[in-house]
C-alpha cells in the first residue's frame, strides 16, 4: 500500500492516511470522534505550535502520558516537524524521570498533569532543577505553574500552529524529513541496570508497521483497540503506527480493565485487538460469566510472553480471533518474526512465526557463527528494521549490532529448516511480569540504597497471572532485621509498580562460582522449590 504515494515517515503516512481517506475514523475515545482529516491538522497544528514555543528540529522531546489521543497527535506533531519523540513509561517516578530526561538530553516534556492517583507534576517539580536541558514542559490539564510560563497548556500549541499552512518554519521543517532520520528514541534495561535509548527511524518504524498490517491484513475498515500501552512499541509501532499505515480506527484505553475493554469491542465492534497472555487469559474468564458480543472480533497480535496452547485454542473459538504471534525487541523496531493466519495451532503456540520480508534471522554459537536448523544458540536479526544504535553509547551499540549488521538479540532460539523460530530461553537475566520487561540489575542497585542490604539477587519466578514476578533474594547486613513488607514499602513510589519485588526472601549465603559471582539459575531452581513447598506456584 505504500511505496509510490507515501514515503516511509511517520508524517507521510498520516498524511497518505487523511488524504485517502479523510471522512474515516481515526480516533475513537469516549465521547469524542476524530477522524484522520482533523488528527492530519492536530498534528500540524501541533508541530507548528512546537516550534513557536523553541522546540527545534533534532530536539528530543519526552512524551508521558496515558494512551489518550493527545499521546496520537504529539506522537505525529513531534515526529513531522522533525524532533525525536522519547516515550516515558507512565509508572516512572522521580528517579527515572530524571534519568531518561538526562540521557536523552531532551529540552522539552509534553505530559499530563495528573493520572489516576499520580501527581506527575508533583513528581516534575521535584526532579527540575536536577534536569539541565530541559527548558520548557507542554502539559495536558490545569498546570499549577501555567501562570510562572514554565509551563504551556497543550491545547495553546495546538492553537498557536492554527497557521501551520502558511508558516515557513514549519513547511521547511516538514520538506526536510528523511526516511532514515532518527524520529524516536524508545528507552529499553539492559543487563547492566542503566536504561539504553534505542535509536529508531522513520523507516525502522513505518515499514515494520506496514508488514505488521499486511499479515493481519488490515483495512480502512478494520477497528484497532489499544491497551497496551503506547509508550511501548507494542502499543505504538505494532498499534498506533500500523492502524494509520492502513488508515484504520484506533481505540485508546488508558487503563487495563478486561471487563472495559469488552464493552467496548461490543461499542465501538472492534475487529483487532492486541495483548499479552495475561490479557487474554483474563478476557476468557470475564466471557465465562458474562455474554458480550464479541462477534466483530477478527484477529490481533499476541506479544510478550508464551503462549498457552488452551489460551490460543480459546481465543480462537470463543472470541472468534485469528491471533498471530510476534516476537521481536525495541531494537528491531520491533518485530522480527510473525506466525502467518495460515499456520497451524501447533505453529502458533510453539513457535513465533517466521521473519517478515527484508528481515535475516539466522541462530548462532557464541562466537557469532551460525548453527544448522534445530541446534539452539542466540537469535541475530539483519535487516531494514536494525535500529541506528544506543543513543550515546557507541561502546553498547558495537556490543549489541555487528559490523555486518546483524543484532544480536540476547535470547536463545531453535529455528527448523521451514525457517520457524521457537524461543527457548534468555542470555540476558531479564523477565517479563504481564509485558512488561523487568531487568534484574536495575532493581539490584535500587535495593542497594536500602542501609540494611548488605547483598541481594533479583530474579525472576513463575506466576500463573503475570507469566513471571520477581523475588528479591536478600542478605541483610550484620545484626540487621527486616521484613518482606519493610522491603515493599522502601520500594513503593520510587520505583514503577511492576519492578517492585513480589517476594522477597532473606538468605545468609548465595551459590556462588569460583570467580564470586551469584549463580542465578541455581537461584532460580531453589526459588522455585520453596513457592512449591508454600504452594505459591
Amino acid at each position: 500500500m505504500a511505496g509510490k504515494d507515501r514515503k516511509y515517515t511517520l508524517s507521510s503516512f498520516l498524511t497518505w492516511a487523511a488524504g485517502n481517506y479523510p471522512d474515516k475514523d481515526a480516533v475513537l475515545f469516549e465521547d469524542r470522534r476524530i477522524s484522520y482529516r482533523e488528527l492530519d491538522e492536530l498534528a500540524s497544528r501541533f508541530a507548528a505550535g512546537l516550534l513557536k514555543i523553541g522546540v527545534k528540529p533534532g530536539d528530543r522531546v519526552g512524551l508521558w502520558m496515558p494512551n489518550y489521543p493527545e499521546w496520537v497527535v504529539a506522537y505525529f506533531g513531534i515526529a513531522r516537524m522533525g524532533a525525536v519523540v522519547v516515550p516515558m513509561n507512565t509508572r516512572y517516578r522521580a528517579k527515572e524521570l530524571e534519568y531518561i530526561i538526562n540521557n536523552s538530553e531532551a529540552t522539552t516534556l509534553v505530559m499530563v498533569d495528573k493520572f489516576l492517583k499520580t501527581d506527575y507534576e508533583g513528581i516534575l517539580a521535584e526532579t527540575w532543577d536536577k534536569m539541565p536541558t530541559l527548558k520548557r514542559v507542554v502539559s495536558l490539564g490545569e498546570s499549577r505553574e501555567l501562570k510562572q510560563g514554565r509551563i504551556h497548556n497543550f491545547d495553546e500549541v495546538v492553537s498557536l500552529g492554527e497557521d501551520y499552512e502558511d508558516y515557513a518554519p514549519f513547511k521547511e521543517a516538514v520538506e526536510n524529513l528523511k526516511e532514515d532520520e532518527v524520529t524516536f528514541i524508545l528507552y529499553t534495561s539492559g543487563t547492566t541496570g542503566e536504561p539504553k535509548g534505542a535509536m529508531l527511524t522513520n523507516l525502522n518504524i513505518t515499514k515494520n508497521a506496514e508488514q505488521i498490517a499486511e499479515v493481519q491484513k488490515q483495512t480502512p475498515e478494520d477497528v484497532m483497540l489499544i491497551v497496551v500501552p503506547f509508550f511501548h512499541c507494542f502499543g505504538c509501532v505494532i498499534g498506533i503506527t500500523a492502524a494509520v499505515s492502513t488508515a484504520s480506527a484506533i481505540v485508546p484505553v488508558p487503563v487495563f480493565n478486561a471487563e472495559k475493554v469488552l464493552e467496548l469491542v461490543e461499542k465501538y465492534k472492534v475487529s483487532i485487538l492486541h495483548g499479552v497472555p495475561t490479557m487474554f487469559i483474563e478476557w476468557l474468564e470475564v466471557l465465562k460469566k458474562k455474554p458480550y458480543d464479541v462477534s466483530s472480533l477478527r484477529t490481533g497480535v499476541m506479544a510478550g510472553a508464551p503462549c498457552p496452547v488452551e489460551v490460543m485454542r480459546g481465543t480462537m473459538e470463543r472470541m472468534g480471533m485469528n491471533v498471530v504471534i510476534a516476537y521481536g525487541l525495541t531494537e528491531a523496531s520491533p518485530v522480527i518474526t510473525m506466525t502467518r493466519f495460515e499456520d497451524s495451532l501447533e505453529d502458533r503456540v510453539e513457535t513465533v512465526g517466521r521473519a517478515l520480508p527484508g528481515i535475516e534471522v539466522r541462530i548462532v554459537d557464541d562466537n557469532h557463527n551460525p548453527l544448522p536448523p534445530g541446534e539452539v544458540g542466540e537469535l541475530a536479526c539483519r535487516g531494514y528494521n536494525v535500529m541506528k544504535g544506543y543513543f550515546k553509547k557507541p561502546k553498547e551499540t558495537a556490543e549489541t549490532i555487528d559490523e555486518e549488521g546483524w543484532l544480536y538479540s540476547g535470547d536463545l532460539a531453535v529455528m527448523d529448516e521451514r525457517g520457524y523460530v521457537r524461543i527457548v530461553g534468555r542470555k540476558k537475566e531479564m523477565y517479563i511480569t504481564g509485558g512488561f520487561n523487568v531487568y534484574p540489575r536495575e532493581i539490584e542497585e535500587f535495593l542497594f540504597t536500602h542501609p540494611k542490604v548488605e547483598n541481594v539477587a533479583v530474579i525472576g519466578v513463575p506466576d500463573k497471572k503475570f507469566g513471571e514476578v520477581g523475588m528479591a533474594v536478600i542478605k541483610l547486613k550484620e545484626g540487621e532485621t527486616a521484613t518482606e513488607e519493610e522491603i515493599i514499602e522502601f520500594c513503593k513510589g520510587k520505583i514503577a509498580n511492576y519492578k517492585i519485588p513480589r517476594y522477597v526472601v532473606f538468605v545468609d549465603s548465595y551459590p556462588m562460582t569460583q570467580s564470586g559471582k551469584i549463580q542465578k539459575y541455581k537461584l532460580r531452581e531453589w526459588a522455585e522449590e520453596l513457592l512449591k513447598k508454600e504452594g505459591k506456584i
